[in-house]
C-alpha cells in the first residue's frame, strides 16, 4: 500500500500534470505545424530556390541490389517545423508569464534599536 501511496503523491505533484498537459498540448499542436510548414511555408521557399521541393530532396547511394536514398528534404522540413514549434511555445510560455500575478519583494526587515546604535557609533568614529 505504501507504493501506491507514494506513487499518488508523485503523480498529483503540479509538474507531473503540467508535463501531461504539456505532452497533450503538443501532439495536439504538431499536425497544425506540420501542415504550416509543408503547405504555407514551404512552397514559397521552394520557389525561390528556383521550384524545389523540399519533401523530394535526396542523395541516391548507389549500391550493387538497388540505390539508398538519404532523404535530407525531408529532415530540412523536420527541423523548421521544430523551430516554429519552439518559437510558438516560447511565445507562449512569456504570455504565460505575463499574465501571472508578479511576486511581491520582499521587505527589508528594520533594524533593531541595537543596530542603530552601532551604526551611529560606528558614523562617530569614522567622523574623528
Amino acid at each position: 500500500m505504501k507504493i501506491l501511496d507514494e506513487f499518488k503523491e508523485f503523480a498529483m505533484r503540479g509538474n507531473v500534470i503540467d508535463l501531461a498537459i504539456g505532452v497533450i498540448m503538443g501532439v495536439a499542436f504538431s499536425p497544425i505545424v506540420s501542415t504550416l510548414v509543408d503547405n504555407i511555408i514551404m512552397p514559397p521557399i521552394g520557389y525561390l530556390l528556383a521550384g524545389i521541393d523540399f519533401s523530394n530532396l535526396a542523395v541516391s547511394i548507389p549500391t550493387p541490389t538497388e540505390p539508398v536514398l538519404i532523404k535530407y528534404g525531408l529532415f530540412l522540413n523536420a527541423v523548421i517545423k521544430f523551430l516554429i514549434t519552439a518559437f510558438a511555445i516560447f511565445l507562449l510560455v512569456k504570455g504565460i508569464n505575463r499574465l501571472q500575478k508578479p511576486k511581491p519583494k520582499p521587505v527589508a526587515p528594520l533594524p533593531t534599536p541595537t543596530e542603530i546604535y552601532l551604526k551611529e557609533i560606528r558614523d562617530l568614529l569614522a567622523n574623528r
